[in-house]
């Protein structure tokens, strides 16, 4: 199973369009990109990545200050950064992102 991602701006009650996200994996002390996208109208980017390479630990990096900047907002956060734990590969992994000018908050969703 992949990896997929959704964006919803809590303060405009609305999904986050035209975000880059990038989805990287840590190899040793390193990080290697292995997929990048951008979010839909509906704020989704599904699938990142449509099968798991191996368990491990991943990140994906969500480039929010560009998407406030469009949106004529000042913001405090110029990116997010999610790191997980992929522990089997034959699961599927839905990070989404809740954002704000201010702050920012993320779960495992299903």
């Amino acid at each position: 199973m992949g990896i997929s991602t959704h964006i919803l701006d809590t303060s405009r009650g609305l999904p986050a369009r035209n975000v880059g996200v990038s989805l990287d994996t840590q190899e040793g002390p390193d990080w290697k990109s292995i997929a990048k996208g951008t979010t839909d109208d509906d704020g989704r980017v599904k699938p990142l990545i449509e099968s798991i390479p191996s368990p491990g630990t991943y990140r994906i990096r969500f480039d929010v200050g560009p998407y406030f900047e469009s949106q004529g907002f000042d913001c405090f956060y110029e990116q997010v950064s999610v790191e997980f734990v992929v522990k089997s590969e034959s699961e599927h992994y839905h990070v989404p992102l809740l954002i704000n000018p201010f702050g920012y908050t993320t779960y495992r969703g299903s």
